[in-house]
């Protein structure tokens, strides 16, 4: 073992606040593990909620590790030293249940490295009675589990704060009671909002497409999402405060889930209903935060949609505390709040009005109007923002070459807009292509021909070369490509996976889907049955499929859904909240 490697840990943590660490034996170890850089994984919140839920009982002491970054992966491997946890620079191997957060497609193959980093063995089939269990959870868990069936013991559906205690009394009480592996396994799967994939099993037609997918009949042939009900139940703030992290804020979660029925979103259909926090526990929060003196960072789907945001506003600012926002609607924001994320320092307004055309903003049931980015764009400049970024997705469903010119056009109207009003300052578009997401009207769709997608992006970046102030950033589609694989993917992408991680990661994914005898169109390009069953099937979200494919029907009409309000039974999730009650 390294004691170089050892001892950076160690400065880590000292550079923490709010670390957790409990005498060697005193409870259970539990490893959390965030796929990526130390850096990524301590601005991601709901790393932060499952960290404190977990050490907030009297039985477990939960760990984090994180990928290590390129200068130390060589010294991990020269002294082959196991990934070590920032508590307590304990080794992977020790610890008898690992949970990942995956929040992203392309932190797959991060998980493989940190398995194989950690000395844990990769098939979740070799592992035995001594073994770790190595379970998930996670937006991505949450959408489409089965690339990662190979890997992982089992998934936590749904939002995290409850099924976690139900899973861990499980864990304890089985291991109390002596189960096998098997039997263990068995315990936790009737745990409501767990997935255990071992006792599901896809059968496939000979074209590749999914014939059934059998279940053991000691388990529930589809597992339901967990969701909570009342956000006040479990308060959602930074709880280890860092200065390394992507964006060294002080996060409070204000809002869960989104009413807005924008038909690309994963998010806005596995996260309903939507739900607010009461002002109340959020005052709490910000107490917190004026106590580390930390610059405030609001989170939710859409914060301008949060109903109290003037007064939210005027209590951070009354307390001579800085602020921020993961993200705001450009048709519900306030001068209020433009105002004060001016006079916090913001330099750059970012809206996602995701298409340049009416039309297409009609398909994808966004609500955003042009006169919505004027009207922001004013309330910005007016509050001394001089930078302004719109969020651009190409390859929507029903695009042809006028969405494209539209994109342009757009962006000169804006530009010229900002000139009109004297702000000379920068227009950034980010330009990203669009991939189909399972559970959601567009899971039967294909994904953009890459050779489009690839000449449209060199034809918007051509348009506004010679514009000055408007650049231009696009996502790698090369990258987005593999994502588009791995979103809609089936259990058989496990042996991809595997074998992309032995001969060097994600570069080598495309040639090992060929090395298998599967064809990557059959993934992307290819327009879905509407009877096809899909991998996911397995997993109930609380809305019906057919809810989901009328949406596409009204898509392709370019019809509008009404947001989310009281008393709404059209997806069938808020029935659930009626049971309850």
């Amino acid at each position: 073992m390294s004691w170089e490697l050892k001892e950076s840990l160690r400065k880590i943590g000292a550079k923490e606040q709010g670390a957790c660490v409990f005498s060697a034996g005193v409870r259970e170890k539990c490893a959390l593990v965030y796929p990526n850089s130390y850096f990524v994984g301590m601005s991601n919140l709901g790393m932060h909620i499952i960290y404190q839920q977990m050490n907030g009982r009297g039985d477990t002491a939960c760990e984090r590790f994180f990928l290590p970054d390129k200068k130390e992966l060589p010294v991990y491997e020269r002294t082959r030293t196991a990934i070590m946890s920032v508590e307590t620079q304990t080794p992977l191997h020790d610890f008898s249940l690992i949970a990942f957060a995956i929040s992203f497609e392309m932190d797959y193959f991060n998980l493989l490295d940190m398995l194989k980093l950690g000395k844990v063995k990769l098939r979740s089939e070799e592992r035995g009675e001594k073994d770790p269990l190595v379970i998930a959870g996670g937006p991505c868990a949450t959408f489409n589990p089965e690339p990662l069936c190979d890997f992982v013991d089992a998934f936590i559906i749904g939002e995290g704060e409850e099924t976690i205690h139900r899973f861990l009394d499980a864990y304890y009480l089985a291991k109390q009671d002596g189960l096998t592996r098997d039997g263990l396994l068995l315990r936790l799967a009737a745990v409501p909002g767990v997935y255990v994939p071992r006792f599901y099993s896809p059968v496939y037609h000979t074209d590749g497409t999914i014939k059934s997918i059998e279940h053991d009949d000691r388990v529930c042939a589809k597992v339901q999402r967990q969701w909570v009900h009342n956000l006040d139940d479990y308060p959602a703030h930074t709880v280890i405060a860092t200065t390394d992290t992507e964006f060294n804020l002080f996060l409070i979660e204000v809002a869960r889930g989104c009413g807005r029925h924008c038909r690309f979103c994963m998010a806005g259909y596995c996260f309903r209903e939507p739900r607010n926090r009461s002002l109340e526990q959020i005052t709490k929060m910000l107490e917190l935060a004026k106590a580390q003196d930390k610059k405030v960072g609001l989170m939710g789907a859409a914060i301008s949609d949060y109903p109290q945001i003037n007064a939210l506003c005027q209590q951070i600012l009354s307390q001579g505390m800085p602020m921020s926002v993961a993200s705001f609607r450009a048709d519900s924001v306030t001068k209020e709040l433009v105002d004060s994320l001016a006079a916090s320092g913001l330099k750059t307004l970012t809206m996602a009005p995701e298409a340049g055309s009416e039309k297409l903003r009609r398909v994808i049931n966004k609500g955003i109007e042009k006169e919505h980015l004027f009207h922001a764009v004013k309330l910005g400049t007016q509050a001394g923002i001089r930078n302004f970024r719109l969020y651009i997705m190409i390859g929507l469903p029903f695009e042809d070459s006028s969405d494209i010119e539209a994109i342009v056009d757009l962006a000169n109207e804006v530009k010229d807009y900002m000139e009109s009003l004297g702000n000379k300052g920068m227009l950034t578009l980010s330009v990203n292509p669009f991939v189909p997401k399972p559970l959601t009207p567009f899971q039967w769709l294909p994904m953009g021909q890459m050779k489009q997608i690839e000449q449209n992006m060199k034809y918007i970046q051509a348009a506004v070369k010679r514009r000055k102030n408007l650049d231009i950033i696009v996502e790698s589609p090369k990258e987005a490509y593999v994502q588009g694989v791995l979103a809609r993917g089936d259990r058989r992408l496990g042996a991809v996976l595997l074998d992309a991680h032995l001969a060097g990661g994600s570069k080598r994914f495309k040639s090992m889907l060929k090395a298998h005898g599967l064809d990557e169109g059959f993934y992307l390009y290819r327009q879905r049955e509407v009877h096809e069953i899909f991998p996911w099937d397995s997993l109930d979200m609380g809305f019906s499929r057919q809810y989901l494919y009328d949406e596409l029907l009204k898509a392709s009409g370019q019809k509008a859904t009404p947001r989310c309000f009281d008393g709404c039974r059209r997806c069938g999730v808020c029935k659930d909240k009626e049971d309850l009650v």
